[in-house]
């Protein structure tokens, strides 16, 4: 009680006054008080431990420093991304780890290819302005399941996507017609792909022409042209299917969907826009 005394007016009274008034030692109390003061680091730390690790959790292990930083600021608790870093380092907590995927498509063919209107533009003032298209392979026991997206550049959400065993123009068409649906068909959009056969197809094409979309796709062997559609499989992959065993095709696709749309759509974080979410960042254009 008389170091709890000292300590509380110290900014008032001189603390060797103070220690020979009540009859206690300087070296006592400093020495208290370090503990005083190491016991709370100690604590906020732990709490520290505590939130970090709540978030890291909530989002299956897929958020890092930047993410969960930005997420704890939300809730309240704010703390920048060294310090978040640290603790992850502390707990062993590690996001999942990065890897290399190859292209999926082939453009050994001899049907037309359209010019690269996009041209590595990946900037959007407005949605509907850009759109980009790819495919790619997930595994499963019973054998790959392949999904096409289009995703919108201004806000980077997944608008459109389609699922199939096969991999044919159908699958790209889908995709397409959901993005035109969701978007209440706007005519003029750029809407960029690579030069594969099932984005070179009849269907495909005609598709275009109908609702006077702009086709676009990349140069032969440049994977930059169509970066941002390969980021978000890069992403999926990593945050959905790497190291995890589907039994079927019809498990994974419900994963993918839940992933795509209560997940990437509408919560996780994207750096590209303010670390906030794609649906967010759309609401903030309607306000």
């Amino acid at each position: 009680m008389k170091y709890a005394f000292i300590e509380a007016n110290r900014s008032q009274f001189n603390v060797a006054l103070m220690a020979r008034t009540l009859g206690v030692s300087r070296s006592g109390f400093h020495a208290w008080s370090q503990r005083i003061s190491n016991s709370r680091r100690h604590d906020a730390r732990e709490s520290l431990d505590q939130s970090v690790r709540t978030v890291f959790y909530a989002h299956k292990s897929r958020y890092g420093a930047p993410r969960v930083a930005k997420e704890l600021h939300e809730m309240g608790t704010p703390c920048d991304r060294k310090t978040v870093a640290s603790s992850l380092r502390r707990q062993g907590l590690r996001a999942r780890a990065a890897r290399k995927y190859k292209a999926t498509t082939n453009s050994e063919h001899s049907l037309p290819v359209a010019p690269n209107v996009l041209k590595q533009d990946f900037s959007a003032s407005a949605p509907n302005q850009k759109w980009v298209s790819d495919i790619t392979y997930l595994p499963t026991d019973e054998g790959w399941l392949y999904l096409a997206t289009v995703i919108d550049l201004y806000s980077r959400q997944v608008i459109g996507w389609a699922m199939d065993k096969r991999m044919h123009a159908r699958l790209v068409c889908d995709a397409l017609e959901m993005a035109l649906w969701r978007r209440k068909r706007p005519a003029g959009v750029i809407v960029h792909s690579d030069r594969g056969s099932q984005y070179c197809s009849g269907a495909y094409q005609r598709l275009i022409a109908r609702y006077e979309l702009r086709c676009s796709m990349s140069r032969r062997a440049d994977c930059y042209d169509n970066s941002c559609a390969e980021t978000f499989f890069h992403t999926l992959k990593v945050e959905l299917t790497h190291g995890v065993r589907y039994a079927s095709r019809e498990q994974l696709r419900a994963e993918v969907l839940e992933y795509i749309e209560t997940y990437y759509n509408t919560i996780r974080r994207h750096s590209t826009i303010g670390y906030i979410s794609p649906a967010a960042f759309e609401q903030l254009e309607v306000a």
